[in-house]
Formats: C-alpha cells, structure tokens, sequence
C-alpha cells in the first residue's frame, strides 16, 4: 500500500463528526463532475491513474488527497483546479466583480443574465434565422434520439443527422478509437468542430446528439444559440431496457452498478437537458404516440 492509501484508509477510519466540511463539499463536486461527464468511479480511477478505493475515499470526503492527485484527477474530468475546488472566477477583477453580483441569484435570474448576455454578445437564440428549422434532440443513450429523429425528419422532409457519425467523418476514426487512442478531450473536441460544421452546412435539419453533448458548456451553448432542442426524457429503467433491447447488453454485464451509475448520470446532467426548449417524456409511450407528440412540440416553436 502506498503513502497515498495509507493515508485514505487512515481518514476514512473516522467517525462522521470528523469529516470536513471542505473534504465533503470537495468530494461532492467530484461526484456531480464524474456524473456530468458520464463516467463510471472505475474510469475515472484509471484515467486518473490513482486507486478506485482513494477516489471513494475523496468522494465520500474522507480522503484528504494531495494536491498531485487532484490535478490529475481535473485533468481526467477535463475541467480546471479552479472548477474542482469551488472557484472558477478567479482569473481577473472582471470575473470576481461578475460572481458578486451572481452569487446568491436564484436559476430564474441567473437564466436572465445568460440571455441577456447571449443577445449582448450576439450569440443569443434569436440571432440565427435558421434556428427553428434546426431541430436537435438531446438525452440519455435510450431516450430514442435516433429513432424518433429519423421519423422527425421523414415528416418534415429534411436530411436527419446522427452527430457520432460526424465526429467519426471529422475524425477518421470510430468514437471508440478516438477514445482509446486520443482520450476524450480529443472526441469533444472533434464534437464541436462536428456540430459546428452541421450548423454551417444545414439550414433544416433533424440531429440526434450524444448523450454528453451538455457535458462541454461551449459546444452545449452552441447548440442551444442554433437548434431548436428537445430533451427525449424516460425512466432510468427504460433507458437501459431499451439499449438492452438494442442487443446491447454490455452496460449490465460489464458493471453491476450499471443503473446506479446510469441514475448519477441522469441526475448530473438533469439541470443541462433542462435548458432544452421542450421536453418530451417518452416513458411508457408507444413509439408512435411520441412521434407525434414530438411533430406536434415542433409544429408549435
């Protein structure tokens, strides 16, 4: 056992009146990055190149992790130190003078300021004209993007976008290569420059996105500043009976914890599909029943 181990089992030997404030707060902004990112505890371990046990061990806020492991583990999550301890304003007087005046807002006013800013900068909704002939879906893997996209599109007589296959086009390679071979910061990378090539090239369109398309907040606003967006929202239990029923029985054979970790994720990414333009819960619908409650979300916009 390392020095590193041995000093998390040493802190997670504690009793709950002992834990810190500032290791659980830590250990809870790790947890919503991991889920927010869609990654298992295992992975990010790896990724990180630090032992399963020591992440649970900062997770739950008993591990007081040096500085070392904590950049490597921001590095694995693609985020910043800052971001990681609390504090993603610290770069300039601009920054610090913005937070105060956010700092306390609720959701409703803090949405206010991102439209305003939006249309300030003119990166706001309406500032596209095509933006309404663009039609993105988001949600989980299982919440049916693909299939009720093609369907979207057939109805409306416009080219349908599946946007793993762009990034594979831009990339020459499968996601699973770039993955393996260039991590994932390079597949959201080759995300982006996909989405953003789609946007230049269709001015109507159906796009079905991946699932953790909201985890980059760049290629998410370019999305939302584009597309008209609909969140294809289900039951954790459907979304992987679905994939099962795909033929598709990895995520459950591969990892008993599969709809504990499918759960987090949801839960970590709830409040980014949550800015979607319209939501559509397909939970316990025939296909065809949420195909046209999707034409008719559409029709509306």
């Amino acid at each position: 056992m390392d020095q590193l181990d041995m000093a998390a089992t040493v802190v997670a030997d504690m009793d709950e009146a002992g834990k810190s404030p500032l290791l659980q707060a830590l250990g809870e902004r790790v947890r919503n990055l991991r889920a927010r990112r869609g990654l298992t505890r295992r992975s990010l371990a790896a990724a990180a190149q630090v032992s399963e046990r020591h992440l649970a061990n900062l997770e739950y806020g008993t591990g007081n992790v040096s500085i070392l492991v904590l950049h490597q583990i921001s590095l694995a999550l693609q985020c910043s130190m800052a971001e990681l301890l609390g504090d993603v304003s610290t770069s300039s007087a601009e920054w610090l003078l913005l937070r105060e005046m956010l700092e306390g807002r609720s959701e409703d006013d803090l949405h206010r300021v991102r439209m305003a800013a939006a249309e300030l900068l003119g990166a706001a909704a309406g500032a596209d004209p095509h933006r309404g002939s663009r039609i993105a879906l988001i949600g989980l893997r299982g919440a049916g993007k693909s299939t009720l996209g093609r369907m979207l599109a057939e109805q409306l007589d416009v080219p349908f976008l599946e946007l793993n296959q762009e990034i594979e086009r831009v990339a020459g390679c499968s996601v699973r290569e770039i993955y393996d071979l260039y991590g994932a910061g390079a597949y959201r990378r080759y995300e982006r420059r996909a989405l953003e090539e789609a946007v230049q090239i269709y001015s109507d369109v159906v796009i079905a996105t991946p699932g953790g398309i909201v985890s980059d907040p760049a290629t998410f606003n370019v999305l939302l500043g584009h597309c008209t967006t609909v969140w294809l929202q289900a039951k954790p239990e459907e979304h992987m009976g679905r994939v099962v029923a795909q033929g598709d029985t990895r995520p459950m054979a591969a990892n008993p914890e599969a709809m504990d970790d499918l759960r987090r994720i949801l839960d970590g990414r709830t409040a980014f599909y949550s800015k979607a333009d319209h939501l559509l819960d397909t939970s316990g619908k025939s296909l065809q029943q949420s195909a046209g409650e999707l034409r008719a979300l559409v029709a509306a916009s």
